[in-house]
């Protein structure tokens, strides 16, 4: 099957490996990224190296690496359509973030906006935290990528491979890499548990895969106001409703509201609706994700077949690359360099 066609334009999405995901990785990213597949030529890496910055623990970056691949896999990711790779497995990214660093100010990643929450968060100020724009730039311009999905808090990382890949283009030659665009996807805002966004470091998550039980545990703990099961409720600005019109038809959600607002409907009842559109979507992934996470060799094969793949497209970059700053001859292979148009 032909993996990459000349019509598209190439998509990258990087994914950190942290923790497992939970429903509001999956609504608010996981699918979202999954369904530009058709339109872009899409490849997915999982960060590795970017998670070091955190992670220091071996064998939990080894776990943390399947979680990712078994999680995007189980979803819908079919690595026949698309590229899924380690970023650890393409040296050249590291090649090209030198490149970077040496035509990049300090001042620019002292004002970076990651560096800085990070660091007001506690976070230990080490040398990879504060060169991981760069890094990053360089996981995004060296598979030619024209757009990069992105939410409006991570424009700025863009707006950095942007900067540098031009830089480098107006000092050794137009054409040598790609300036990508940031594509600014209005992903929903999910909301957790206890109302404000689903985040680890709040505790306010579903986890995506648990067992049914345990799902339905957390969705029974969402809080709720606490009105008499005859009144009325307003379903809008309650969040058990509005993670069930993210995951429900548009005719049942208009249902659910309609019962709410008639009353003798409670929140109590609404929840288990939220429990039973989750795990109709859910249950399937699960499945999935739990062989996957059984079949570790399965999982490396798929990783390595993408690495191959990417390397392909990375090697071709980074001869433009090596070409344009004097580091090899301007012949490989006894064919010249070709810039791209």
């Amino acid at each position: 099957m032909q993996i990459m066609t000349e019509n598209k334009k190439t998509s990258l999405t990087g994914i950190k490996p942290t923790n497992l995901p939970h429903i509001g990785n999956y609504l608010g990213a996981i699918r979202p990224a999954l369904r530009m597949a058709g339109e872009y030529k899409t490849l997915y890496f999982i960060a590795d190296y970017h998670a070091l910055t955190s992670i220091h623990d071996a064998a939990k970056m080894r776990q943390h690496v399947h979680d990712v691949a078994a999680s995007w896999l189980a979803c819908g990711l079919d690595p026949n359509e698309t590229i899924l790779f380690r970023q650890s497995d393409i040296p050249e990214v590291f090649e090209l973030a030198w490149v970077f660093a040496c035509l990049f100010n300090v001042g620019h990643l002292e004002r970076s906006h990651a560096y800085k929450d990070a660091i007001a968060k506690g976070a230990e100020a080490n040398v990879g935290l504060f060169n991981y724009p760069l890094l990053m730039a360089a996981d995004i311009v060296l598979y030619g990528t024209d757009e990069v999905p992105v939410g409006k808090d991570q424009q700025q990382h863009i707006e950095i491979a942007r900067d540098v890949a031009t830089r480098l283009n107006h000092r050794f030659g137009e054409g040598t890499v790609v300036v990508p665009k940031a594509r600014i996807t209005e992903a929903p805002l999910v909301p957790g548990t206890d109302g404000q966004k689903m985040s680890k470091s709040l505790g306010n998550t579903i986890p995506l895969f648990d067992p049914p039980k345990r799902l339905r545990k957390a969705v029974m703990g969402i809080k709720t106001s606490s009105e008499d099961l005859e009144a009325p409720k307003e379903p809008k600005g309650s969040t058990v409703f509005e993670l069930y019109q993210l995951i429900a038809s548009p005719g049942d959600t208009d249902v659910l509201a309609e019962k709410l607002r008639a009353g003798g409907y409670g929140w109590g009842h609404a929840k288990g609706d939220l429990y039973e559109a989750l795990e109709a979507e859910i249950a399937p992934m699960r499945e999935k994700f739990e062989d996957l996470r059984n079949e570790a060799d399965v999982l490396d094969d798929i990783l390595d077949s993408g690495a191959a793949k990417a390397r392909v497209i990375a090697n071709r970059t980074m001869r433009r690359v090596r070409d344009a700053i004097g580091i090899s001859p301007a012949r490989h292979g006894g064919k010249k360099t070709v810039r791209i148009k």
